[in-house]
């Protein structure tokens, strides 16, 4: 099993570039919000949103799962929290969404062999504006 112990807080990553299609927006949102306004190019005219939008997680699920998971999910013994999820602004098919995360926190507990760590994720598009943000807390296994 990897560890944890060899990081620490304020260290950065970048975790890439990803552009989401109309079809991938309205697959996800089928499958987990499915709201009309995800899947309906008609529907979304009507709404003040004016086209289809991708659903709120949907970032955040795509590099959880695709880079996140890969590169710390096998020293996580269980998550903990997810705290201060914000939607700041929309995300419309074929823009450009990249995601900074950064470790802001990290509390070892020796007696268990463990650390608490806050990941502090950052979801901005080409104007380097920040769209979305959430803070997740996860409990790791500190040492091999």
């Amino acid at each position: 099993m990897q560890e944890f112990l060899h990081h620490s807080a304020g260290e950065e990553f970048d975790f890439g570039t990803v552009v989401f299609s109309e079809e991938e927006i309205i697959a996800f949102a089928k499958a987990y919000d499915p709201l009309d306004f995800h899947l309906s190019k008609s529907a979304a005219r009507e709404h003040f949103f004016k086209d289809i939008v991708a659903s709120g997680p949907h970032p955040f699920h795509h590099f959880y799962k695709n880079v996140w998971v890969p590169r710390f999910g096998k020293t996580v013994l269980a998550g903990l929290a997810v705290d201060n999820w914000r939607f700041l602004k929309p995300v419309y098919a074929g823009d450009q969404i990249r995601c900074n995360v950064i470790i802001t926190d990290i509390t070892y507990h020796p007696e268990r062999n463990s650390a608490s760590v806050r990941w502090n994720f950052n979801f901005v598009n080409k104007n380097d504006e920040i769209f979305q943000h959430l803070e997740m807390l996860v409990l790791h296994l500190a040492k091999a």
